[in-house]
């Protein structure tokens, strides 16, 4: 019996995990085996490729796609036609054509179940584009902006690819590995790889920071095809012994631009080092500043892009999106009388900038009758946990957080997000007003900004602008560099009867 399977001579056909039965354990690595790719490694600077040791490594299977007749049948006008109209720009050689139905992409049976029982109906534009490329086995950019569908739209091909690979051995480490920014995001990426990845027995586990190491180490030391984790918390297993990336051959990096605004591009290269250079990698972003473009160069090779919507910073459209300018001794009371505007029962996230501050307007919160809970960092995981579960259920509608919520929190019907206290970047406003209008959804954003925020005042505006939003007299004066206005002034007059009561926040 052939250690690999049947997709070694027929690219149609996946290995099935869910039977035992002809599936035969790898032998030892020993050996100099080539992988199936051709891809090399490149020294720092992004220059000329050195030659690859791949000596004791053995083969692996990373090119499943195969294009279906309808997608072949698509001429270049109608492909053209289709990413012009869900905003899909693509770079690199030989780019798949897009997919328009989940039966297009090739999956096995069992896969496409699993998307049903979800309810989707068709591929996001992430997905319809991402799929073919990340299943060709090349490197992948891909930027889309927070609640596009990113991670099936690497998780999928991720479970596709373990079932074409030999069955781990004892004291083998995983196949896949997705690295994020923060425990909560590791924690729902964990979630949806086991709701795909259980029809076909694959195991994964979730590695971060917070909690005991017991139940992680012994999830490790069973075996696990797909780890994801947090860098900190996965370097600290790797100087253990508890793992080790010798099978990684399927690597994402999630979030890649939030991993380096945390400071992990250390901890992010240590870790690659240690995996086989030949592997597939996809890197996935929200923006692309210069500092994530340039690390992308030293991971990836010869890899496809593909954007949704544009490089440029921008906010979900989905989004009403109003800004108030206030002093900082009027936000509470401006807070409270939002609050009696638009509670509800739905959703509501309130950010702050500091731990300190966001338990001192809970607890105010919470003397005066609002059903608030609190997240951030200084607190246990198992309490972070209970207060997501509270917040998601609806028991507890209104969470106020720091930006440790703010990427990865993946909460469905969040119908406001408040920003009390202006974010240190436009990137993190984009990314904390994300975390409504999702998957499709509409919502609404209300941002309390002070004199003390005006440097951002004029790449709101664009940001604002770009989406069709109102900018206000007195935020376009201070985009200019005017002073801000005197307190008193109507606030967040131009809501209209779409959002809240309409009623006059003044």
């Amino acid at each position: 019996m052939s250690r690999y399977d049947s997709r070694s001579g027929d690219p149609t056909s996946y290995r099935d995990r869910r039977s035992d039965s002809g599936l035969g354990a790898p032998s030892g690595y020993g050996g100099s085996v080539h992988s199936s790719s051709s891809k090399k490694d490149h020294d720092d600077d992004g220059g000329s490729p050195r030659k690859l040791n791949l000596d004791g490594l053995p083969h692996f299977e990373k090119n499943f796609y195969s294009e279906s007749p309808a997608v072949r049948a698509m001429t270049e006008d109608e492909v053209n036609e289709y990413r012009r109209q869900r905003e899909i720009t693509v770079e690199g050689r030989d780019v798949p054509k897009p997919v328009k139905n989940f039966i297009d992409v090739g999956f096995p049976e069992y896969v496409i179940q699993e998307i049903d029982k979800a309810g989707f109906t068709e591929p996001t534009p992430i997905q319809s584009q991402g799929w073919p490329m990340a299943l060709k086995g090349r490197d992948l950019i891909g930027i889309a902006e927070t609640g596009s569908g990113k991670t099936l739209a690497y998780l999928l091909p991720a479970i596709v690819h373990v079932n074409a690979q030999p069955i781990l051995d004892p004291g083998d480490g995983p196949i896949v590995l997705v690295l994020a920014p923060t425990r909560e995001l590791a924690v729902q990426i964990q979630q949806e790889a086991t709701k795909f990845g259980a029809s076909s027995r694959i195991k994964s586990t979730c590695i971060y920071g917070g909690v005991p190491k017991g139940p992680q180490v012994r999830d490790l030391q069973k075996g696990v095809e797909i780890v994801i984790a947090t860098p900190g918390r996965l370097i600290d297993m790797l100087e253990s012994n508890h793992t080790n990336l010798r099978r990684v051959t399927y690597l994402v990096l999630d979030e890649a631009d939030r991993m380096l605004d945390m400071g992990f591009d250390p901890q992010i290269r240590k870790i690659v080092s240690q995996i086989r250079p030949d592997r597939q990698t996809l890197y996935w972003s929200a923006t692309w500043p210069k500092e994530v473009e340039q690390l992308s160069r030293k991971f990836l090779y010869n890899p496809y892009k593909v954007i949704i919507g544009s490089e440029d910073l921008k906010a979900n459209h989905a989004i009403k999106q109003y800004v108030d300018i206030v002093s900082e001794k009027q936000k509470y009371d401006k807070l409270v009388k939002l609050l009696e505007d638009i509670m509800d029962g739905s959703r509501i996230l309130i950010f702050m900038d500091t731990k300190k501050g966001c338990d001192q307007i809970t607890r105010q919160l919470r003397m005066d009758g609002w059903p608030a809970l609190s997240i951030h960092g200084d607190k246990s995981q198992a309490e972070r946990d209970w207060v997501l579960s509270e917040f998601k259920s609806g028991k507890s509608p209104i969470m106020t957080a720091t930006d440790v919520a703010a990427r990865g929190l993946d909460v469905k019907d969040v119908k406001y997000v408040i920003n009390y206290d202006f974010p240190g970047s436009l990137e993190d406003y984009v990314h904390r007003i994300g975390r409504t209008g999702r998957a499709g959804a509409k919502g609404t954003a209300y941002t309390f900004f002070t004199a003390a925020n005006a440097r951002f005042a004029k790449e709101l505006i664009t940001i604002l602008e770009e989406a069709g939003q109102k900018v206000s007299p007195e935020l376009a004066a201070m985009g200019r560099g005017a002073p801000p206005p005197p307190s008193g002034h109507r606030g967040f007059q131009d809501r209209g009867r779409g959002y809240g009561s309409g009623r006059p926040w003044s």
